[in-house]
C-alpha cells in the first residue's frame, strides 16, 4: 500500500461523517506527495504539492501545486500557501498566514479577456530552515526569509529577511538580531 493510500485510510478513520455532498471534510488530490507521519486536520485543500515527514497541517489550510513544505513543520489553521512557495524543514507558520506569488495580479488582460496561467509568471518565495512566521502575517513574492528568522504577527514582509533576525510591522522592519543566548534557552 503506498503512502497516499495509508493517509486516505487514516483520514477515513478520523472523519466518518461526510458533508452534505457525501465527501469527507478534506480534499487531497492524487498528485500530492506526503511524507511519513504527516498529520492532517479536517477542512484542508492540498493539490500538486509536497509535504515532508512529520509535518502537521491545521484546519482550513490550502497548499497549491508546486509548493513544498519541509520536514517537521507546523502549518497552523487558516493559512494559504500558494504555488511557488518553498518552506524548508522545521518552520513554524502561525494562524492565518498568507503567501503571495504575483506582484501585479490582474483578473483580465488588456483586451478584457479573463487571464489564464499563460498570462502571468509565478514569483517564488523561500522560507529557510527554522524560521517562524507569526499569525496574520502576509508574505509577498520574491522574498527569502532567512534561517531561524522570526516574523512578528500581522507583519507584511515586502523584502528579504536576514537569518537570525526578528522583524515586525507593515512593512516589516528589523527589530533586532536573535542572540545565541536566547536560542539556547529554548
Amino acid at each position: 500500500m503506498n503512502n497516499n493510500s495509508l493517509i486516505e485510510k487514516e483520514l477515513q478513520q478520523q472523519s466518518s461523517r461526510p458533508d452534505q455532498t457525501g465527501r469527507e471534510f478534506v480534499s487531497i488530490a492524487a498528485d500530492v506527495r506526503l511524507g511519513k507521519n504527516v498529520r492532517l486536520s479536517k477542512f484542508i485543500n492540498l493539490y500538486g504539492c509536497e509535504i515532508g515527514d512529520e509535518t502537521k497541517i491545521g484546519a482550513f489550510v490550502e497548499i497549491q501545486k508546486n509548493a513544498t513544505v519541509g520536514k517537521r513543520c507546523k502549518i497552523s489553521s487558516h493559512t494559504f500557501i500558494c504555488e511557488g512557495v518553498e518552506i524548508e524543514d522545521g518552520v513554524f507558520i502561525g494562524h492565518g498566514v498568507t503567501f503571495i506569488n504575483d506582484s501585479y495580479p490582474r483578473a483580465v488582460n488588456g483586451d478584457g479577456s479573463l487571464q489564464t496561467e499563460k498570462d502571468w509568471k509565478v514569483e517564488r518565495t523561500l522560507v529557510k530552515r527554522g524560521a517562524s512566521i507569526g499569525s496574520g502575517a502576509t508574505i509577498l513574492s520574491n522574498v527569502v526569509i532567512g534561517e531561524n528568522a522570526i516574523i512578528g504577527a500581522g507583519s507584511v514582509v515586502t523584502r528579504d529577511v536576514p537569518a537570525q533576525t526578528i522583524v515586525a510591522g507593515n512593512p516589516a522592519r528589523v527589530l533586532r538580531l536573535i542572540s545565541q543566548e536566547s536560542e539556547t534557552l529554548k
